[in-house]
């Protein structure tokens, strides 16, 4: 009979294995949550907390990357300033009961395509809020991204310095 002598040894075993997978656990979830900062280092939570002019920071692709919500509902922004419309993927448009409008043909970086015009009720991004915004719904797009482009940021004034970017409401909006 094969027994062991330390009746203990089983459970400091076992409990040697959950420490170690709750240590693993841990390490996943601090370096998930640093990935998810470089990806965007422009969280709600932060945004949110600034009043009057904006501070976004450049994400580590060189990006303006910021969560923002249309309608109501937390979506995550691309700042573009080559984009003349706010466009939004098909499928969140539809999640929003956005009505498509008149199909327009776009040019876009990977040739001609076409997009539905909409309006947006509200567009917010930290504390700058638009309402009545015209957008566009395209077939496409990054599921998870809304292109912020110039029809809501000729509406700014915006500066960049080093690796932010200030965005303050124009005087008389």
């Amino acid at each position: 009979m094969n027994q062991d002598p330390n009746p203990h040894s089983r459970s400091g075993k076992i409990m040697l294995t959950i420490a170690w997978l709750l240590i693993m656990g841990g390490v996943y979830w601090f370096f998930s949550g640093w990935e998810a900062q470089q990806v965007n280092p422009n969280t709600a939570r932060v945004l949110n907390q600034q009043q009057g002019e904006l501070v976004l920071l450049r994400n580590r692709a060189g990006h303006y990357v910021a969560q923002g919500a249309i309608n109501g509902r937390r979506v995550t922004f691309l700042l573009d300033t080559g984009a003349t419309w706010v466009a939004l993927p098909t499928a969140l448009a539809r999640e929003l009961g956005l009505k498509r409008g008149a199909a327009i043909t776009l040019q876009t970086a990977n040739g001609a395509a076409v997009g539905y015009q909409t309006r947006l009720d509200s567009v917010r991004l930290g504390p700058i809020e638009m309402r009545d915004v015209a957008a566009l719904v395209a077939d496409g797009m990054d599921a998870d991204t809304v292109l912020l482009g110039m029809n809501f940021l000729k509406r700014l004034e915006f500066t960049q310095r080093g690796e932010q970017l200030i965005l303050r409401p124009r005087g008389g909006e």
